[in-house]
């Protein structure tokens, strides 16, 4: 990464901003959540070239009207907005490092992936030195937003480089939050991820005393879902908890990778967090199991254990 950034670091101007409320697409990433918030931005009529490492994922997009192209230099050579989802921090600079010198002049690279905040602030450094502008934009929302455009954006930018994204978040979010700098989305996302894990750990946790109370799981959930203890997971995931079954919306193991962030972050403020250290232990125990690639849910399997 250090070696990336500081071959990327020589100065230069950033170009205004395009007025074009159309701009040129690239799209680079398309897993879980990637791929449907591509095809929303192809159905809303932009012209999208997208790209990824896995490439039978690009078809059905192709199908949909998106060019395709076989690395990610290619993709981004015409774009003015150059859109990331990626897993990690290693993922976001290897494609940056093989688009580099490919990418247009004046650029924005609007970085959805979940990542470190000072990985967010070191690529924003570079890329500006080459006249190129970043932004992080996280989201959450799960693939249900995803695939309806209702993921909430969580951004951290300066403003101008903001408005310029502003038309293409638009399609891909129902909500868009600016926090501040470049950094803050991602510290912002961090924090999501916290609750993510409470609550996904929580709602596994009441499923398994309601089963071994011998109580019907199902219409308990129905019960409870419109009161005090009702949240998201319990809406969108108590299902897969009850039916052991984790069809993805969010790897486990990626969840992990977040918590190690926000756990970093805590590090660095003198915080402890020790609600988010002992869900993270269940996750290492059930990703040495084998359960990583399933989705977040699949917590459950800890207590059927």
């Amino acid at each position: 990464m250090a070696a990336w950034i500081a071959a990327n670091s020589r100065s230069g101007p950033i170009n205004a901003a395009n007025a074009d409320p159309k701009p040129q697409i690239a799209f680079l990433g398309l897993g879980a959540l990637g791929a449907p918030m591509a095809r929303n931005l192809i159905q809303a009529g932009f012209a999208v070239t997208v790209f990824n490492r896995t490439p039978d994922r690009m078809e059905p997009l192709l199908q949909a009207g998106a060019e395709g192209a076989s690395n990610p230099a290619d993709a981004v050579r015409q774009a003015d907005l150059v859109l990331l989802c990626l897993s990690d921090d290693a993922a976001v600079l290897e494609v940056l490092e093989q688009a580099q010198g490919s990418l247009a002049p004046g650029s924005l690279v609007v970085d959805f992936s979940t990542i470190s905040p000072a990985t967010s602030q070191q690529l924003a450094t570079a890329l500006g030195a080459q006249g190129l502008a970043y932004i992080d934009a996280p989201v959450t929302g799960g693939t249900e937003g995803a695939k309806a455009g209702t993921l909430a954006v969580l951004v951290g930018a300066a403003a101008e480089h903001l408005e310029r994204a502003r038309p293409v978040l638009e399609v891909i979010g129902g909500s868009i939050h600016h926090f501040g700098p470049v950094g803050s989305g991602q510290q912002a996302k961090a924090v999501n991820q916290v609750l993510v894990a409470g609550s996904y750990a929580a709602v596994a946790e009441a499923l398994a005393l309601a089963d071994r109370l011998g109580l019907p799981q199902e219409q308990l959930v129905q019960a409870l879902k419109g009161g005090a203890a009702g949240s998201w997971a319990l809406e969108h995931r108590s299902r897969n908890m009850i039916e052991d079954q984790f069809p993805l919306g969010f790897k486990l193991a990626l969840h992990r990778k977040d918590l190690g962030i926000a756990l970093s972050a805590a590090a660095n403020a003198n915080l402890t967090l020790p609600i988010t250290d002992r869900v993270a232990a269940l996750e290492d125990v059930l990703i040495e199991q084998g359960y990583g690639e399933l989705d977040v849910s699949a917590l459950a399997r800890w207590f059927r254990a």
